[in-house]
């Protein structure tokens, strides 16, 4: 039993936002602009990205509603209706809220009925976890389609009320990703048919490495990793503490690229990749700064992959988080030169806890 991407589609709220105007929209932290912020931004290369907030910063649209408006368009773009979907497969870093779970948020906006559910929460790689999800209850026959969908809004936590809300100075580790993530939602249309050019899956593979490293990246803990947010007597403290503030530990993100490394070395070893036979790269890469690094080891590795073979659009469209790889994707569907036998090669590194998802692709024609 095969399984196809039939479809794509994404939705990216409001008008890019320019480097110039970031702080216009996420605020001025005390008053005063960031010492960090253009140091961050040349490092990671973004150009423009989408908020879905604006100057005053009210919430335009929820995360459940970006996600439903993604699952839409790619549902517009195929040759099924919702009446007939069997499986609704989900992904966010955070949700609109604690519970119920994202994916029932979703079905509601999306208003589809009977369908089998499932949510997977986590940072980067939950969207290909949820893909993985559904990619496994067509390959067992269990159901005919999946609709695939990962969403993120994550300028809500870059609020500079937020950060005025600390009791003591913002650390550096808490800045950093205020600069680095922005709003936006991808969707996948899966069917055990092709239709059309569209893309088989051929596997997807991933590796954790949790029990091996510390937490990278982070809400909901002190900035020693001592308490959760929930050990608090009261909410307001546990803001106080820094303990709602999203983190990145900047002084093991290099092992992002060397465990992503790792684990295409390792499907290298399993046969599952040819290195000489990928055509097109998609990598999920945070920041223009891991680029050479990944070309670097790789050519080292003997692994090398010509550079005109990669793939991305998160200079225009910014880093979103688990929505990012299905935004890349229905972008490279709709604007790059590809052919029936093509092989396409997706990796979504995550800092998390560190768990490194592959994906093959190739394209076929119906």
């Amino acid at each position: 039993m095969s399984v196809y991407i039939t479809s794509t589609g994404h939705y990216l709220p409001g008008e890019p936002v320019d480097n110039e105007r970031i702080e216009a929209v996420l605020g001025l932290v005390h008053g005063k602009p960031s010492r960090l912020k253009r140091r961050i931004l040349q490092s990671n290369g973004i150009r423009q990205r989408h908020y879905a907030i604006d100057a005053d910063h009210n919430t335009l649209i929820s995360n459940a509603e970006m996600a439903a408006r993604a699952g839409q368009a790619c549902l517009d773009d195929g040759f099924l209706g919702k009446s007939r979907l069997d499986m609704l497969s989900v992904a966010t870093s955070q949700g609109d809220l604690v519970l119920p779970g994202f994916g029932s948020m979703v079905q509601a906006e999306l208003s589809v009925a009977g369908v089998e559910l499932h949510s997977s929460h986590g940072i980067c790689s939950s969207s290909m976890m949820a893909l993985k999800a559904a990619y496994t209850g067509l390959k067992a026959d269990e159901h005919d389609n999946a609709l695939v969908i990962a969403s993120e809004l994550a300028s809500r936590l870059f609020k500079a009320s937020r950060y005025e809300a600390v009791s003591e100075e913002v650390d550096f580790n808490a800045e950093f990703l205020r600069w680095m993530l922005s709003d936006g939602a991808g969707a996948l249309l899966l069917e055990n048919v092709p239709r059309r050019r569209c893309f088989r899956i051929d596997w997807i593979r991933g590796f954790s490495h949790a029990d091996a490293y510390p937490v990278c990246m982070s809400v909901g803990r002190t900035v020693d990793g001592e308490r959760s947010w929930q050990d608090f007597a009261t909410y307001g403290e546990a803001e106080a503490a820094g303990a709602l503030l999203i983190r990145q530990d900047v002084r093991l993100l290099d092992n992002i690229v060397k465990l992503g490394v790792d684990g295409l070395l390792r499907l290298i070893d399993e046969r599952r990749v040819e290195v000489g036979k990928v055509d097109h790269v998609l990598c999920h890469y945070s920041s223009h700064y891991f680029r050479g690094k990944i070309f670097d080891m790789l050519t080292q590795a003997g692994a090398a992959i010509p550079e005109e073979k990669w793939y991305t659009n998160l200079y225009t469209r910014g880093n979103t988080g688990c929505a990012s790889m299905f935004i890349m994707l229905d972008e490279f569907r709709r604007t790059q030169d590809y052919r029936a036998g093509d092989t396409i090669l997706c990796m979504v590194p995550e800092s998390g806890r560190f768990n490194n998802v592959y994906m093959q692709l190739t394209v076929v024609e119906e």
